[in-house]
């Protein structure tokens, strides 16, 4: 029980198939002329940019040799007078090159160096690169311009100038109270400092005469003062024995050392009225100098110095009247030392002949 089914039908149903498959095929063909029509204009653009690609990339490799790079810190920004900041310059150049940073700034500005400049620089195989640092003060408040000079690059190409910046600067901030408007600079010190004019020293060394001459003239016309009176070795003998008494070494129980000063008073004396009698002299050797004048009361000197040795050298006990003896020997040597040795004047005769002194005072 199958139906049959015409030819035409068949190929109507195939035909029909067949156009559905014709069709969708059309479109994928149409789909990829497209495609290609719209890639071929633009191939010869592609490789236009691959062309200049290759050649930008060229350009930029070989500008990246040559092109020098520099940074600029201040630190810090803000300071006040005389606090010390930091300038770092970092410059990168090509590799081989050299690089010259300057010594020091410009000081024309208020800003001085403290130290030289110190550089440091990077381990960097593909460039050189180095890093300079100064160490700066500024000395009046305001902003300041720091002027550093140009770093000098020298490689194969030649040389070459970096500038490091014209428009640095640091600002100094006042340490006064915000209402102090009565600040003064000091001003610029010279160049060359001289000292006082030769005409200063002029004036100066004229009133030092000035004043000597015064001082001359005022010692020339002082009063001059009264000559003192000379006494005699034997005024000063008694002078000197009235001192000795006044101590009242006896009554004290001093006997030893009333006698012992007794006796230097009259060494003393002969010393002075006998050359030869010095009191550096022991007793002896006194003895022994005066032995040959006959003017001195000998035996009477011998007896009391050899007692005075007893007493002073052997502790020899005395009592308050035999030291008070010894004191008046002592004293009546003098006296008798004195007749035999001073010259006496000649006494003068009333009604007789003047002394020959007395003529020549007349």
């Amino acid at each position: 029980m199958t139906e049959a089914v015409p030819e035409g039908g068949m190929a109507r149903h195939a035909g029909g198939h067949g156009v559905r498959r014709s069709r969708h095929g059309g479109w994928r063909l149409t789909t990829l002329l497209f495609a290609v029509i719209a890639t071929l204009p633009l191939a010869p653009r592609v490789a236009l940019s691959q062309g200049s690609g290759d050649r930008t990339r060229g350009a930029s490799a070989d500008s990246a040799l040559r092109a020098i790079s520099r940074g600029v810190a201040v630190l810090p920004e803000t300071v006040t007078v005389g606090d010390p900041f930091r300038v770092v310059v970092r410059v990168r150049a090509p590799r081989g090159a050299t690089l010259e940073f300057a010594a020091v700034p410009d000081s024309g500005t208020g800003v001085e160096a403290l130290d030289p400049v110190h550089v440091v620089p990077t381990l960097d195989s593909t460039a050189t690169e180095q890093t300079a640092t100064y160490r700066l003060a500024a000395w009046d408040v305001g902003a300041r311009a720091i002027r550093i000079p140009d770093v000098i690059v020298r490689d194969s190409l030649g040389v070459r100038r970096v500038a490091v910046g014209r428009t640095l600067s640091v600002f100094v901030a006042t340490v006064l109270p915000a209402d102090s408007t009565e600040r003064v600079p000091r001003p610029p010190r010279a160049l060359y400092e001289f000292g006082p004019p030769w005409w200063w020293w002029a004036l100066v060394a004229l009133a030092a005469l000035g004043v000597l001459v015064a001082v001359w003239w005022l010692w020339r016309r002082r009063r001059q003062p009264v000559s003192a009176v000379r006494r005699s070795p034997r005024d000063e003998a008694e002078a000197a024995f009235g001192r000795v008494e006044a101590l009242e070494l006896v009554a004290s129980g001093e006997r030893g050392l009333h006698v012992a000063l007794m006796a230097e008073v009259l060494r003393d004396y002969l010393s002075r009225v006998v050359p030869s009698a010095a009191p550096s002299l022991t007793s002896s050797e006194l003895l022994l100098q005066l032995r040959g004048d006959g003017r001195l009361p000998l035996p009477r000197l011998v007896r009391l110095l050899q007692d005075v040795d007893l007493v002073k050298f052997a502790a020899l006990p005395i009592d308050a009247v035999r030291a008070e003896a010894l004191g008046g020997e002592a004293r009546a040597l003098v006296e008798a030392i004195d007749v035999a040795v001073q010259p006496r004047e000649p006494a003068v005769v009333p009604g007789g002949p003047a002394p020959r002194d007395a003529r020549e005072a007349a």
